[in-house]
């Protein structure tokens, strides 16, 4: 009998500690935010940001989740140095004024294995916030080998017109238009229980 209700306890244990909130600090050296655009409807221009920040909870019993992802458009790199720098300028990205760029997921989606499906929320930049929704391609969870630790996360997808946050260089110019494919491969390390607690009172 008594190994019985133990087995029920650690059961009942397990199952409150799955179903609580669980949360993910982005991992930078696997997180990049990638970008595709057509050259006046010819070869694509790629690039990505680097340096990405910030952090995801989920709530898999619940089916929501909140994330805060930040970008610094000053890390742009298209291979290309002239290119760079007109990026981080004025006619596009404008750093010296709006240093970052942050996307607030809000509503989450999951398949059945407990993955995030799909993340809709909104993306601030340049003074302007307009909703985004980001798509998965695949997703996952796994423990990596070198941190010990559980590790989620995909490839999500998102198309956007970025004259919506007035980026408009080049827009119209032989049939240009602002649509920006934005390809996002993430990862992030779920903290330990004692790394989200509460600090307490002195």
């Amino acid at each position: 009998m008594k190994k019985i209700l133990a087995t029920v306890l650690a059961t009942a244990a397990a199952g409150i500690a799955y179903a609580a909130p669980e949360t993910y600090t982005i991992e930078p050296t696997h997180t990049f935010v990638n970008y595709e655009v057509k050259h006046f409807g010819t070869s694509t221009n790629r690039g990505r940001f680097g340096e990405i920040e910030g952090s995801i909870t989920v709530d898999r019993a619940a089916k929501t989740g909140s994330a805060k992802i930040v970008v610094h458009p000053g890390k742009v790199s298209t291979g290309v140095g002239a290119m760079d720098a007109h990026l981080q300028g004025k006619d596009f990205f404008n750093v010296a004024q709006y240093a970052q760029a942050v996307f607030t997921g809000e509503q989450f989606s999951f398949d059945k294995q407990g993955n995030v499906s799909a993340i809709t929320g909104k993306l601030d930049m340049l003074g302007s916030s307009h909703p985004v929704t980001l798509k998965a391609k695949n997703a996952n969870c796994y423990i990596n080998p070198m941190v010990k630790k559980q590790v989620c996360g995909g490839d999500y997808e998102a198309v956007i017109d970025r004259s919506a946050w007035g980026m408009n260089y080049g827009v119209g110019m032989m049939g240009a238009t602002g649509e920006v494919k934005l390809v996002i491969q993430v990862e992030a390390i779920k903290h330990d229980a004692a790394a989200v607690a509460e600090p307490a009172a002195s």
